[in-house]
């Protein structure tokens, strides 16, 4: 009896051990939740930022506002504009009778505003290289060398032109880092705030975000 038992054990591993087990990797697009659906509005105007510290090389108000104003045209329906609506501190972000007398026009107005500050750097690294064979009987070796590192933050407020409220408020930290210790703050700049477009526009549209799964064939 236990000799036919050990057979039958030995014919389930060997079965076993024959079937594969298989699995595709998809890509699918997650919808997201938005925190407020900035297309129920007709219109957002963009004003100055207050900016502490100025960037010696660009106007970093104005650059924000000019390409947050393009991207409201190119990825919503929204229309969109700058408006040059001088903000003396950061209480007025909380004042709902500023922001109800900026815009008698049309009450279905978000007001895209906040405050900025960038900075730019250079740090010295100490980096490790390996050696080729027979190069050093030493496998590695480090060096100090420069590099460039670049920190973009950003409070930035959507206020409802009709109640004057804040509806939308979040902060932003971006950081960026580049090998060259030459990069100018003006190319960084780009790749900071691109950063922040996909998170803002994820907040207020929704778009879906591409994950990976695995669907197991046996």
């Amino acid at each position: 009896m236990k000799k036919n038992s050990l057979i039958v054990l030995i014919c389930l591993v060997v079965l076993s051990s024959c079937v594969t087990t298989e699995y595709w990797k998809m890509k699918i697009e997650i919808p997201r939740r938005t925190e407020l659906d900035i297309e129920a509005f007709d219109t957002v105007i963009i004003t100055p930022f207050l900016v502490e510290n100025e960037v010696e090389e660009f106007d970093l108000s104005k650059e924000i506002g000019v390409y947050f104003e393009g991207m409201i045209k190119r990825k919503t329906k929204n229309t969109a504009m700058t408006r040059d609506i001088p903000l003396e501190n950061e209480a007025l972000f909380e004042s709902s009778d500023f922001w109800k007398n900026q815009e008698r026009e049309s009450e279905n107005t978000l007001f895209l505003t906040g405050t900025a500050q960038y900075t730019a750097e250079t740090r010295k690294a100490l980096l490790k290289r390996a050696k080729k064979r027979y190069e050093d009987p030493f496998p590695t070796e480090a060096r100090l060398e420069q590099r460039r590192f670049f920190t973009f933050n950003m409070t930035l407020f959507l206020i409802d032109a009709k109640s004057g409220e804040p509806v939308y408020k979040r902060d932003f930290k971006e950081t960026q880092n580049y090998d060259n210790p030459n990069q100018t703050s003006y190319f960084a700049f780009f790749d900071l705030i691109q950063q922040i477009q996909e998170k803002l526009l994820r907040s207020v549209l929704g778009l879906e975000q591409v994950q990976e799964r695995y669907l197991v064939i046996k």
